[in-house]
C-alpha cells in the first residue's frame, strides 16, 4: 500500500515537478518517479528564458528556405544526422507541410494561451513559495548584424501586436547605451521587454524542496520500465525497484516518450531535437539581459550566479555525445556579438534533448485508449516557458475540473489527420 498514490507521475523534468505541484493542490496525494536525478535532463542545461513573446511557431511559412540559406552560409544552427531513420523522415516531411500561414495563426493564439497564463503563474509561484533560482524581469534582447535580417523580424513582431507581445524597436546607438557588452558594428535589435528568465537547475532544486516539504513522493534513480495496462486502463508502473500503482498517472517524459507509448500503441510524433550550452562564471563585461544572437540562433543568459550560452539544433537520436564543433559554434556565434563571450573558467559543456513535435505546440492530453493516463510532452524549446500552464491543466484533467485554458490544441487526436 505505501507504493499507491492518487496519480503517479512519470518523469522528473520541469514538466513533472510542475504537474505534481498544481496536483498536490488540487488534494492528489502525488508520488514521482524519475529515471535519473531531478534537473538531469533536458530542463536543467537550457538559458532559462521565460519567453512569453515566443509565440511564432518553428515551422512558420519561410522557415525552411531560411535555413538552407544559413547552412550555405555556414552559420545554421541546425544538424541532421543523414541516417535512415523513417520516423525522422516523416517528421522533418509533416515539418514542411505546417509551414504555411493557416497553421501560423492557429499556433500563435495556442501558444498565447499557455505562455501567457504560464508568465501570470510564475509570478504567483515565485510570491507563494520559496524558490531562490535568480529569477528577474530585465526582457529579452533579439540582436542582429544585418538590416535585413531586422527588418525580417519586423515582420513577425507585426504579428505579435494584437496578443501585446509585441518588441520595440532599437537602434545601433541606442543598443549600446542600453547593453554596453555587445561589440560595435552590429545593426540593432528588437527588445521584447516583458519576458523574463531565471536559472533553471535552481529552479528545479528549489522546486523539488517545496513539493516534498508538501509531502509528495519523490522517487529518483527509479527507471520505468513498462506500464501495467488491462482492460484499457493503466494498471501500474514496473521498475528496477518495484511496482507502483495509482488511480491515474501523468506521463511527462520529454524526448524520450515515444519509447513508452509504443508498448500503448500510441504513436506521437516526438523527435529529440539535441541541444547544447556551456556555463561559467560572468564574464568581466557581462551582459545586462538575455541576448539572443539573432543570426546565429545563440542565446546568452546572465544571473546573478554565472553565465551560459546556448543553443543549436541536432537530430541524431536519442544520446548525449557532446560533438565539439557545436560547442565550438557557440564560441564563435557568441564572439561575434559579444566583447567578453566567455567567462573563465568553463565550469560544464552540456547537452540535453528536447522533445519536439512537428507543428511546435505541445501535447497534453488523455491517451484516447488508456483514459487514466495523461501525456504532457513536446514543449519543444518552451518546456521552462510552458511548466506552469502545462502543470496546472494536467492537474484540471486529472481532477475533473474546468480547464484554465482551451486544451484542444494540444490534443493527440490531432495526428490522426
Amino acid at each position: 500500500m505505501e507504493k499507491h498514490s492518487d496519480v503517479l507521475i512519470i518523469g522528473g523534468g520541469v514538466i513533472g515537478l510542475a504537474c505534481a505541484y498544481y496536483l498536490a493542490k488540487a488534494g492528489q496525494k502525488v508520488r514521482l518517479l524519475e529515471q535519473d536525478q531531478i534537473g538531469a535532463g533536458a530542463s536543467y542545461g537550457n538559458c532559462g528564458l521565460i519567453f512569453s513573446s515566443h509565440l511564432i511557431p518553428l515551422c512558420a511559412p519561410g522557415a525552411i528556405r531560411h535555413e538552407i540559406q544559413r547552412w550555405l552560409q555556414g552559420c545554421s544552427p541546425l544538424y541532421i544526422e543523414p541516417a535512415p531513420d523513417m520516423n525522422r523522415f516523416r517528421w522533418l516531411l509533416n515539418f514542411a507541410r505546417k509551414c504555411n500561414h493557416t497553421h501560423l495563426n492557429h499556433a500563435i493564439k495556442a501558444r498565447e494561451q499557455i505562455l501567457t497564463h504560464s508568465r501570470t503563474l510564475y509570478a504567483k509561484l515565485f510570491q507563494e513559495e520559496q524558490i531562490e533560482c535568480d529569477w528577474e524581469e530585465r526582457g529579452v534582447l533579439m540582436i542582429f548584424k544585418t538590416r535585413s535580417a531586422m527588418q525580417k523580424y519586423g515582420k513577425n513582431n507585426a504579428l505579435l501586436k494584437p496578443y501585446g507581445q509585441h518588441a520595440v524597436s532599437v537602434s545601433a546607438d541606442e543598443l549600446y547605451r542600453l547593453e554596453p557588452a555587445l561589440r560595435r558594428g552590429l545593426y540593432g535589435a528588437w527588445y521584447h521587454k516583458t519576458d523574463g528568465h531565471l536559472r533553471p537547475d535552481k529552479l528545479l532544486l528549489a522546486w523539488k524542496r517545496v513539493l516534498t516539504a508538501q509531502g509528495i513522493i519523490v522517487e529518483e534513480n527509479s527507471r520505468l520500465k513498462y506500464l501495467i495496462t488491462a482492460d484499457r486502463q493503466i494498471r501500474g508502473a514496473r521498475t528496477a525497484g518495484g511496482n507502483y500503482t495509482a488511480g491515474a498517472y501523468v506521463l511527462a517524459t520529454g524526448a524520450w516518450t515515444p519509447q513508452l507509448t509504443r508498448q500503448l500503441n500510441l504513436d506521437l510524433p516526438v523527435q529529440p531535437g539535441k541541444g547544447y550550452s556551456l556555463t561559467m562564471p560572468r564574464p568581466e563585461t557581462c551582459p545586462q539581459m538575455p541576448c539572443y544572437f539573432y543570426e546565429r540562433s545563440v542565446v546568452a543568459t546572465p544571473w546573478k550566479s554565472g553565465f551560459r550560452l546556448g543553443g543549436t539544433m541536432e537530430f541524431s537520436g536519442l544520446n548525449s555525445n557532446i560533438v565539439a564543433r557545436r560547442i565550438q559554434n557557440l564560441i564563435s556565434a557568441a564572439a561575434e556579438y559579444l566583447k567578453a563571450p566567455l567567462g573563465n573558467p568553463v565550469m560544464e559543456e552540456w547537452v540535453g534533448m528536447r522533445p519536439m513535435v512537428y507543428d511546435d505546440l505541445p501535447i497534453i492530453d488523455r491517451a484516447p485508449n488508456h483514459p487514466n493516463l495523461v501525456v504532457a510532452t513536446g514543449h519543444g524549446m518552451s518546456g521552462i516557458s510552458m511548466a506552469t500552464s502545462t502543470g496546472k491543466l494536467v492537474a484540471e484533467m486529472v481532477s475533473g475540473h474546468k480547464p484554465h485554458i482551451d486544451p484542444t490544441a494540444f490534443g493527440i487526436r490531432r495526428f490522426k489527420g
